[in-house]
């Protein structure tokens, strides 16, 4: 297997050379793939003062009979991203042979670990059982205020009871302006009646009557969204 080492844009010592020949140990990497053909190895330099920690780049191609794998990194001086980019490049020769290794069967796995090597396949729990036929567990029910809230639910930040007396259309309006708000609940003292005024464009003003009727259902009955109108 033959080492190639370059530089690009700046010259390569031979003392680095050497020193690269030492540090990418082969007979450890062609333990780790024994279809190597060679390595190369790539210097570059960058002379922007802004950049000085990491002004120096190494790059570690490796060629195989299989996929090529490549490792990057940049430090300060060359010997430094030599380091980075070999502990890289062992890192990712390392998964690839577990890969292969597993995948021959030559490697054993434990039932709650089949779901990160085969795409697909049923999770198991502890006691081998598939996750999807467990009991699912107890949602929990909040009371807040009228309201039975189960799970996160709607949240409720809030709830208010006023008492207030009856009063005329033209008292409620006189009210919502001194709270400045743009709608304001009142009783209506000649209908009795729970009653909504609010703003609507400009200068007007609009007006909610709620009848109650036992007869009426459920569904649609509401008057929400009707401030719109």
């Amino acid at each position: 297997m033959d080492i190639v080492v370059k530089g690009r844009k700046t010259e390569v010592p031979e003392r680095f050379r050497k020193h690269v020949a030492e540090k990418l140990k082969l007979d450890k990497i062609q333990k780790l793939d024994g279809k190597v053909i060679s390595l190369d190895v790539e210097v570059s330099k960058e002379h922007n003062p802004r950049q000085a920690d990491r002004s120096d780049r190494v790059e570690i191609t490796l060629h195989s009979r299989g996929p090529v794998i490549r490792a990057e990194a940049a430090a300060g001086d060359p010997y430094a991203a030599l380091d980075l980019a070999t502990g890289k490049l062992e890192a990712r020769l390392r998964k690839q042979h577990d890969k292969r290794h597993n995948r021959r069967g030559s490697g054993r796995i434990s039932a709650a670990e089949v779901a990160d090597v085969v795409p697909g396949v049923a999770e198991l729990n502890a006691n081998g059982r598939p996750v999807s036929e467990e009991t699912p567990a107890t949602i929990p029910t909040t009371r807040i205020g009228s309201l039975e809230v189960q799970g996160e639910g709607p949240l409720v930040v809030r709830e208010k009871v006023h008492t207030a007396a009856p009063m005329t259309l033209d008292q409620a309006l006189y009210e919502m302006e001194l709270v400045g708000h743009d709608f304001y609940l009142f009783v209506d003292s000649e209908t009795k009646q729970p009653s909504v005024v609010y703003r609507r464009h400009a200068y007007d003003y609009g007006v909610i009557h709620l009848e109650s009727d036992p007869l009426a259902g459920s569904e649609g009955a509401g008057a929400g969204g009707a401030l719109g109108g």
